[in-house]
């Protein structure tokens, strides 16, 4: 197991900074970021509290918020009693298609807007306009850009 270094620290909180500017909470950022570079690629929770210098339990609430998109996953190994937490190998692209599908669903409530405002005037509805248009155009273009990478990714291995 190794230790890490300054460098990989300090990779780990820009990764922590990044992510707490998309609304993430810093520890889950730090969680990412070391998992994205550890050795072995599985940590317990008691490494990860270890190696970040927080919490447990801070540990354990980076963990649990991460796991439900996909990104991160918890698994067992043979013979030991704890969980182990690594990067999933597609959760990047299974917690963008989460991201994805979330698009969807803001099309749907500004079109539940857009609706509520039927008979207002042109101005008043052009900024729900605006964003139920690019959400529109999201909701078609996302997918498609997803599955250009994951044929990118089989021909990469293949």
């Amino acid at each position: 197991m190794s230790e890490p270094t300054e460098a990989e620290l300090a990779f780990v909180d820009d990764l922590a900074v990044f992510f707490e500017h998309e609304g993430m909470p810093l520890i889950a950022g730090r969680v990412i970021g070391w998992l994205l570079v550890c050795d072995p690629p599985e940590q317990s929770a008691a490494r990860l509290a270890e190696v970040l210098q927080v919490s447990r339990s801070s540990i354990g609430s980076a963990t649990r918020m991460l796991t439900p998109s996909g990104l991160v996953e918890g698994v067992r190994k043979r013979g030991h009693r704890q969980e182990y937490f690594r990067i999933a190998a597609d959760g990047w692209s299974r917690m963008l298609q989460r991201r994805y599908a979330q698009t969807t669903d803001f099309r749907r409530v500004t079109e539940r807007g857009l609706a509520a405002l039927e008979d207002a005037s042109p101005q008043r509805r052009e900024r729900l306009e605006n964003v139920h248009e690019l959400y529109g155009f999201l909701e078609t273009e996302l997918p498609a850009l997803l599955d250009r990478w994951r044929d990118r990714q089989r021909k990469d291995t293949s």
